[in-house]
């Protein structure tokens, strides 16, 4: 074995060294590169920032070096008015929901509050055409809980409510909360004489000149129309051409030589006695037999209207409680059952002609300087019992819809479906009886199955996220098992504003406690079941 000399010891320890400080300045070296990368790269994202600059997202700039965070709590959120904050700029964010009108509840989507009904959108917003809503939904999602709401806060603003017919009843408890008027109607309760010209005599007393005609024409044809309506629904068709002069003649005679308020008793007995004006109109040749072979069946349903029969003696008697304009009204009719579904359509017509002739006087002796101007809205519930009461229904509450923008008066029309207003045998019927939902100012939609959008979409266009918002609000409730009963139903008081075309604004009725005592619908069903007190 040879021996390496101290000389040759030495050289390779050098070179031992000499290759461990080479490979450790190649580590530094690499490492060095590598920061040097990393602080290129956040340079060059800062400048490629700098040269196309983005919104961030909600959780910051996105991507290597960029700064974004994991999580980003969001900020609290104020709500208040333009005045108040301006110089919060540029933190102020407008809201996506009108704010005039009455506070509804809270925007589905955004969590602010839409205010909103047919008057104030109309008279002060601008946003619709025609002071109106029709409201759709199926039972027990809130339909009248959300109607109560309007009333509440119309009230506040000035304007009285009138429900011309309360079936159930759900507005009694709210009118008179209100410190308005109730009055009941059915049999053995209450009456109202369809000829009875409210206080149009009175008016017209202290009128003058073509408002004074008017008033009394106005009285006159309303009498005229409610004769014909009794008569179609008796009849389940309306009266003839010939008849309805016969009746036109009859009123004004009556009218002319009738100290007081007549009742359909008087009417009924001078088409007996046959004065020569009625026969002449009767076209009778001057044949007494023919007179009677013309108006015997006009007598027969006069009779019918007189005697108590199917309609009762409602209409027959002297108005038990003359209505008042100057603070809200509503029309109790829930004694009357369901099963007279003739009886009610033609009380509710009853009452819908007796509230608007008031109106009109009210308006009459405001536009002469002789009462304060006043507004009203007018609930029309139940729509679809009074138009399914005979043929030619549809056309006397279509007129009913086209004047409220002339006299002045918001109105808000309740039904189910839209299959309640397509159901009707007639399809000229059933043309006009959609317009009812075309003409609205606006509509506003609750849960409705999923049939109904096809019908839905021919009044009201109705986007695909939007059908599916309906008809998950339709699904029934589902069962608690801890309370031992049904859950509250998915969409109770979750409603859809449309006007128009325009995308509709989702919201949910939240209901204060005061307005709970009065909101109750299903009081009858609050007693204890099996217990005796």
């Amino acid at each position: 074995m040879t021996k390496q000399t101290p000389t040759k010891r030495n050289q390779a320890t050098s070179l031992n060294r000499f290759g461990r400080a080479q490979r450790h300045r190649d580590v530094t070296t690499a490492a060095e590169d590598q920061l040097q990368a990393q602080a290129d790269a956040a340079v060059q994202a800062a400048k490629n920032l700098a040269k196309n600059p983005t919104r961030p997202g909600s959780r910051g700039w996105s991507g290597k070096a960029a700064g974004g965070v994991a999580y980003l709590q969001a900020p609290t959120e104020w709500r208040g008015t333009t005045v108040q904050v301006c110089g919060l700029w540029p933190y102020a964010a407008g809201s996506g929901s009108p704010m005039v009108g009455v506070p509804l509840g809270r925007n589905i989507l955004t969590g602010g509050t839409l205010c909103c009904d047919p008057i104030s959108w109309f008279q002060r917003a601008n946003l619709i055409s025609n002071p109106s809503a029709f409201v759709l939904g199926l039972p027990g999602l809130g339909k009248s809980s959300l109607v109560r709401r309007m009333a509440l806060g119309l009230s506040g603003f000035g304007v009285n409510t009138m429900v011309f017919g309360d079936l159930k009843p759900d507005y009694v408890d709210v009118i008179r909360a209100m410190g308005g008027q109730v009055i009941e109607l059915g049999r053995g309760r209450g009456a109202i004489n369809i000829l009875d010209p409210g206080e149009a005599s009175e008016a017209a007393t202290r009128l003058t000149g073509d408002a004074r005609q008017q008033v009394l024409a106005d009285a006159h044809g309303r009498k005229l129309t409610m004769i014909g309506a009794l008569i179609t629904i008796l009849r389940s068709e309306p009266p003839t051409d010939r008849e309805e002069s016969i009746i036109d003649r009859a009123l004004k005679i009556l009218e002319d030589t009738h100290d007081g308020i007549p009742v359909l008793a008087d009417l009924l007995k001078v088409i007996q006695d046959a004065p020569d004006d009625l026969r002449n109109v009767a076209l009778d040749r001057g044949s007494m037999d023919r007179y009677r072979d013309i108006t015997e069946g006009l007598e027969a349903t006069l009779i019918g209207l007189t005697s108590g029969g199917r309609l009762g003696t409602i209409f027959s008697q002297q108005t038990t409680v003359p209505m008042r304009r100057d603070r809200p009204v509503v029309f109790d009719i829930s004694s009357i059952d369901d099963s007279e579904s003739d009886l009610q359509a033609a009380v509710m017509l009853a009452c819908w002609s007796y509230g608007f002739g008031a109106i009109n006087i009210a308006h009459a002796l405001a536009d002469a300087g002789l009462e304060p101007q006043r507004n009203y809205f007018v609930v029309l519930d139940e729509l679809w019992r009074a138009i399914r009461a005979g043929r030619g229904m549809v056309d006397r509450v279509d007129a009913l819809t086209r004047l409220n923008r002339q006299r002045g008066v918001g109105m808000a029309m309740i039904s189910h479906t839209m299959a309640d207003l397509m159901s009707l045998p007639d399809e000229h019927d059933r043309m006009k009886a959609r317009g009812f939902v075309e003409r609205a100012g606006m509509v506003l939609c609750g849960g409705l199955p999923r049939a109904e959008m096809p019908r839905l979409n021919e009044a009201v266009m109705m986007s695909n996220a939007e059908e599916e918002m309906l008809v998950g609000w339709s699904a029934p409730p589902s069962w608690d098992s801890q309370a031992g009963q049904e859950a509250e139903p998915p969409g109770r008081g979750k409603f859809l504003v449309k006007v128009g075309g325009r995308p509709g604004i989702p919201f949910q009725v939240a209901l204060t406690e005061v307005e709970m005592a009065v909101n109750d619908t299903n009081k009858r069903w609050h007693g204890k079941i099996g217990k005796l007190e």
